[in-house]
């Protein structure tokens, strides 16, 4: 087949996908990712709100209203409402700490039916293990250049 030909039947394939394809509402998006990112840390300021306003300071403040968080994001993957939440938003649920939540959740749940160590074990950290590593690792160089400064 000719180069002439392929370029042609790409240009042909691509106006045809471009017709059936809807428009992609980004304004809408947007909007959606700020509204539920921002009410996932409104809850976080209530939960913080509510615990420094039962003694705790500091970094016991800051472990609790994580904890919350962690838990709460755990417990809607589970009952399959964080999805939900989560192609309504898009990154306005993924980015605060309920969407990492959820990254460690949901590959736990899909394969329980493997096992709890070659299934939920293993595969808990598929997608965020990578995250932590990078986390863990670029803290370390953080805490050497620190220490060096």
């Amino acid at each position: 087949m000719s180069e002439k030909k392929i370029v042609y039947s790409n240009k042909n394939y691509l106006n045809y996908v471009k017709k059936l394809d809807p428009p992609t509402k980004h304004f809408k998006n947007c909007l959606a990712a700020f509204g539920v990112g921002g009410l996932i840390c409104s809850v976080g300021q209530f939960f913080r709100y509510m615990l420094e306003y039962a003694g705790l300071s500091g970094d016991e403040l800051a472990g609790a209203v994580s904890v919350l968080l962690i838990f709460c994001g755990c417990l809607l993957t589970g009952l399959g409402v964080y999805d939900r939440i989560g192609r309504y938003a898009g990154a306005g649920s993924i980015v605060p700490i309920t969407g990492f939540a959820n990254s460690v959740t949901s590959p736990a749940i899909e394969f329980r039916t493997e096992g709890y160590v070659f299934g939920t074990a293993a595969k808990m950290f598929i997608v965020a293990g990578p995250i932590i590593v990078f986390g863990v690792f670029s803290g370390v160089i953080v805490g050497i250049i620190y220490c060096l400064i």
